[in-house]
Formats: structure tokens, sequence, C-alpha cells
């Protein structure tokens, strides 16, 4: 099969136990090093949660995949929506009571872990109380199927997140 060109690159993010999917575009032309890394890690995924601090925000913890961590290209504090973005943290950043993760935060107790975020409405700020501003690094688009995806992502607000798994797969 032959490699797909850089720009030509779409994933599927799906809230699986919903059945709810949408397609995004990956930004290679803005953040070509993060695109690299999430596609060729694909598929990826992992137990939802949805922000506390910055409102409009789905997102899944995963290990570290990438040979070396992206650096911070295409950065944000104010994400639109449909914008996917990449959080490097380390389990003392997310180890904090106020978190709500616990002392073992990420996978088996990591001292890293990537935090891969799906906003789905407007008026996001990327602000931590107890470390101030968090830049994340958008990779990501979504150009179909968010109107869906934000009704699923206020179901699971209002709902709850328990058993639900937000997965990025190759479109």
């Amino acid at each position: 099969m032959p490699e797909i060109p850089a720009e030509n690159r779409f994933i599927t993010v799906s809230l699986d136990k919903r059945g709810v999917s949408c397609t995004a575009k990956l930004l290679a032309d803005r953040a070509p090093l993060t695109c690299a890394a999430v596609w060729d890690a694909l598929p990826l995924g992992g137990d939802v949660y949805h922000a506390k601090y910055a409102r409009n925000e789905i997102y899944a913890l995963v290990p570290p995949f990438a040979a070396e961590e992206p650096p911070l290209e295409n950065p944000t504090v104010t994400p639109i929506p449909g914008d996917l973005c990449y959080f490097t943290f380390t389990g003392t950043q997310l180890g904090t009571a106020s978190h709500g993760y616990g002392s073992g935060a990420g996978h088996g107790g990591r001292t890293t872990v990537v935090d891969l975020a799906l906003f789905y409405e407007r008026n996001n700020l990327l602000l931590n109380g107890d470390t101030g501003w968090v830049p994340g690094i958008v990779w990501g688009a979504v150009v179909e199927g968010l109107d869906r995806m934000a009704d699923a992502c206020q179901d699971l607000w209002r709902a709850g997140a328990l058993g639900e798994t937000l997965s990025f797969r190759r479109a």
C-alpha cells in the first residue's frame, strides 16, 4: 500500500461506546513533527475524560509514543472548536489532588503521559490554577462531524464518562 502524503492525512476520532465519530485533517504543514509521531503511532486511545479547567475539551491519556517528544510547534492557549491538541505532562504535574487522577497519574504511574485532546466548542482557555498557562500543540482540525461529536461531548459532560473511550485511528 503506498504511503499517504503528509498533507493528505485524515483520522477518525471516536467516542466508542456512544458510537459517534468525526473526521480530522492532520495539520502537517503547521505541526509536522507532532503529526508524524501521531500518525506513526495510530491507533491510539484510552479512557475519556472531560476537562475541568479548559471547558469544552475531551481527552485521553496515553503512554508516550514518539521517539522524542515533539517541540511546541503550532502552539495555542485558546483552542477553537475542532482543534486536536497534544500535551505532554509528568506524573507530578497531574498528581495533584485538584486533577483527581491520584498519585499514579497516567499509565501505571509512568513519569510522562501524553494527553490527546479534542476541543468541541468555543471559549476555551488553557490556564491551570496550579501551574499557569498550559500551551498545547494544535496538530489536527475536525473537518466533518463536529456537530455530532459536540452533542456527544455534552452528553458525556452531563451523563458521565465512566466506561467510555476516546480513540484516534487512520481514516
